[in-house]
């Protein structure tokens, strides 16, 4: 399994107990989801290897407690510290409305209900305090500000997303 086929579910954070249980810091707002899972694959060497899990439970319920199948010691559960989790996109559950995961947006065309049709989305950066679509305007970078306030629709079919922004935001990288 290749990384670009995947999501990135976690990163195991800690031992449990000296049994070879971890627990696992997850990239999600509902864990829930991730409990009843059979495997994952573990980021070790830059290579994602299949883990098959033996047992899982939320662990304050932000945490996953997790027992891999043969990670029997202390040992080897300190071999996967650090490591990062993940999933195949398929495992990922399907959104409607305006919901959408960020890798799915990728290659949408964005139109503004003042402006027009703005660009299509290249990229989203999620390494600020605030998510923005990246759009490719002819070769002009524009940021936009992911904010519910300012989706009007995500239409999956055309692959287009429509917004509402306020009025002079697009014209300032123009």
């Amino acid at each position: 399994m290749q990384k670009k086929n995947c999501f990135y579910l976690g990163k195991i954070v800690k031992k449990y107990s000296f049994k070879g249980e971890l627990l696992v810091k997850l990239d999600t707002d509902d864990p829930e989801q991730f409990v009843e899972m059979e495997s994952v694959f573990v980021e070790l060497h830059k290579k994602l290897i299949p883990f098959f899990i033996e047992s899982c439970s939320l662990h304050k319920s932000e945490l996953l407690r997790v027992k891999f199948e043969e990670v029997e010691t202390e040992a080897d559960a300190n071999a996967l510290l650090g490591s990062h989790l993940y999933l195949p996109l398929e495992a990922l559950p399907k959104l409607t409305g305006n919901q959408f995961y960020y890798h799915e947006i990728i290659g949408f065309t964005v139109k503004d209900k003042d402006f027009g049709e703005v660009g299509i989305i290249s990229s989203v950066n999620d390494t600020t305090a605030q998510a923005l679509f990246v759009i490719d305007r002819k070769g002009t970078e524009i940021l936009i500000p992911i904010n519910d306030q300012f989706i009007s629709k995500v239409d999956r079919t055309t692959k287009t997303i429509h917004l509402d922004v306020p009025q002079g935001l697009i014209e300032l990288y123009l």
